[in-house]
């Protein structure tokens, strides 16, 4: 049953503001075997970062939103700058980090291994939600 505005114990469905970054490429060191974090090769990441975005929407401030450099800056770090054996080590790496140091509300990490084994797989990858909490 839809919420009713006319009930004074309804609860809107509020849709969280994303911040976006899509097709982001980043050689990392990202293999179960050493031999395979030495050829650093590029993986893709999409990011979905909520935020409340409306003071920044009214005001067109860049300091009222989370500046999307400043979260690449990040990303680019953990993604290139640390050993990860598991695609889902380095999502989980991302999604504390962003939640940390930005103070989202959430984020949702794609990671694709782009032709992880011979044959027809374009990738494989994982897709994580975290929440910030507290």
């Amino acid at each position: 049953m839809a919420d009713s505005p006319d009930r004074p114990d309804a609860v809107p469905h509020v849709v969280p503001d994303v911040i976006l970054l899509e097709g982001i490429q980043i050689p990392a060191a990202l293999g179960v075997t050493a031999a395979e974090r030495r050829m650093r090769r590029p993986v893709t990441l999409d990011l979905e970062v909520e935020t409340d975005l409306h003071a920044s929407g009214r005001s067109d401030r860049i300091g009222q939103t989370i500046h999307y450099k400043h979260i690449f800056e990040v990303v680019e770090d953990i993604a290139a700058n640390q050993d990860h054996k598991l695609v889902e080590a380095l999502a989980a790496r991302i999604a504390d980090a962003v939640l940390g140091k930005f103070g989202a509300d959430a984020i949702t990490v794609t990671v694709r291994k782009p032709k992880p084994i011979s044959g027809v797989l374009e990738y494989a990858g994982v897709r994580i939600r975290r929440e910030r909490q507290g």
